[in-house]
């Protein structure tokens, strides 16, 4: 693609000369080094921990057959997905860009694999994802005010919304906030996982353990579903790689990267294992997969009116993955866009604010269409599995690059095992897909594929009339101006 900077950081356009004029910008304009060890551990925690662990563990459960096994469950899918994050965190200390995925897979395999990855998050992955969660945040902030009776869905859609435009705002305004209110939504939602674990383990102390007697019974476990359970529980944990996503702006990231990742990892394996423990302590088998919030009845069944708290928790735990979600994938647009794969308003930071205004924004419009307009849920179903396929790849790159670069610099190094087991269990997944939704799998695989012609279209033949070319630099132009974004200096 052929790029063109039309304000320069020290060029002599009269409407840069103007912004920066109006903006007095103090010191350098480019992404700060703003996550510290904390805030990484709160984007890891905040994103992972959503509504799942309060709302439906019952996936687990059905498909492994016996509470023991399901327990087994929790912990396995929690130590493979500590083998992806360390492989991760190989990946984010030997290359130190940000945007995860995206830059992994195109350092590995070049431009045309990183462009299909990126085609599919931008048209479908990510705007389904994030309208996902922010319904689910809706649902649980308003069931309080209008229980007993059902949330009208006009209702649900319209707090979705503004709950979307929150999160987009605050992450345009300021990084500091960001991960400020990242850390507070993450303890919050540690806070109500505590309230579930402590009074659940002393029901169990306390010598409530007939739920757990043959909780390893075997004539129960069906090992045809185990698969599935394990596919759920891979989903439960997905989020540890979004600290991958701002390396550029993780402090000392050799050392935080992976101490960050680590921590969480480890902090997130013993809370959903606790949790699911102090569950089976109030509540058996038969009860939790009847219930269709599993926190809701637990709390009902201990606490009482308290159990009116729990929907508001679940809200929070929510609107910390959309916020966690959006500042990371942010980021994987603003290096798109700086590799000359997306437009390069993108890749422009604001001169006050030094944020990455036009990356944050540019899911919005998709987002709000996709939530009044579209099918959510089908669209989720079609793309959620190619996520595990992109991680996969890059996971593959790893031991790719292994042979092709074994001088590049590696502070933290993993057994070659490691990435490749965790490799193994993606590509798994996504054959799990194809073998149980081979209609969605495949409509998901087309949309993907599109990417292949898009990306001939829109980078390699990319040759624009002047005109056109001409009203692409106005609208650049404007843009820059309107946004008050000017491009990073190096």
């Amino acid at each position: 693609m052929t790029r063109r900077t039309l304000l320069t950081q020290n060029g002599h356009s009269k409407t840069e000369e103007g912004i920066q004029a109006g903006c007095n910008p103090p010191g350098k304009v480019a992404l700060k080094k703003k996550v510290t060890l904390l805030r990484g551990i709160s984007i890891i925690i905040g994103t992972i921990i959503g509504a799942g662990i309060f709302i439906s563990p019952k996936g687990i459960l059905k498909n492994s057959g016996s509470v023991g096994m399901s327990l087994v469950v929790w912990v396995a899918c929690g130590v493979l997905s500590l083998f992806g994050a360390l492989s991760y965190a190989e990946l984010g200390t030997s290359i130190k860009k940000s945007g995860g995925h995206y830059t992994y897979i195109l350092e590995a395999f070049g431009p045309q694999v990183a462009f299909v990855q990126l085609w599919a998050d931008i048209i479908a992955i990510r705007p389904a994802g994030v309208a996902v969660i922010s319904l689910a945040f809706a649902r649980y902030i308003l069931e309080p005010i209008f229980m007993p009776c059902g949330v009208p869905e006009l209702a649900i859609k319209l707090t979705t919304a503004i709950g979307i435009t929150t999160v987009m705002y605050i992450n345009s305004m300021s990084v500091s906030w960001t991960a400020r209110l990242q850390i507070f939504l993450t303890f919050s939602k540690l806070l109500a996982i505590g309230i579930i674990i402590v009074p659940g383990l002393y029901q169990l102390f306390k010598g409530e353990t007939k739920n757990f007697q043959n909780a390893f019974q075997v004539d129960t476990v069906q090992l045809t579903n185990l698969p599935l359970a394990f596919y759920s529980g891979m989903y439960a944990y997905a989020g540890w790689f979004y600290l991958n996503f701002v390396t550029e702006e993780v402090d000392n990231p050799e050392r935080n990267v992976p101490l960050a990742i680590c921590i969480s990892m480890a902090i997130v394996t013993v809370c959903y294992t606790l949790t699911n423990v102090a569950y089976y302590a109030v509540m058996s088998a038969a009860d939790l997969l009847a219930s269709h919030a599993v926190a809701v009845t637990f709390a009902e069944r201990l606490m009482g009116n308290f159990s009116m708290a729990v929907p508001i928790f679940v809200a929070l735990s929510c609107f910390g993955s959309m916020n966690g979600c959006l500042f990371a994938i942010s980021r994987m647009f603003y290096v798109a866009s700086r590799e000359g794969q997306l437009p390069e308003i993108l890749s422009m930071i604001h001169v006050r604010r030094h944020t990455p205004i036009a990356a944050v924004m540019v899911l919005y419009p998709i987002t709000i269409l996709i939530l009044f307009l579209g099918d959510i849920y089908s669209l989720l179903n079609f793309m959620s599995f190619l996520r595990w396929l992109f991680i996969g790849v890059a996971v593959v790159g790893l031991i790719y690059m292994r042979y092709t670069r074994p001088d590049m610099p590696r502070p933290f190094k993993v057994p070659i095992f490691i990435p490749a087991v965790f490799s193994f269990t993606s590509f798994f997944m996504v054959f799990l897909s194809l073998y149980s939704d081979p209609v969605n799998t495949g409509i998901g695989f087309a949309i993907s594929l599109t990417g292949i012609p898009a990306y001939y279209i829109l980078i390699v033949f990319n040759k624009r009339p002047k005109w056109l070319q001409r009203l692409s630099d106005s609208m650049n132009r404007s843009l820059q101006i309107i946004l008050e974004v000017v491009p990073a200096e190096k």
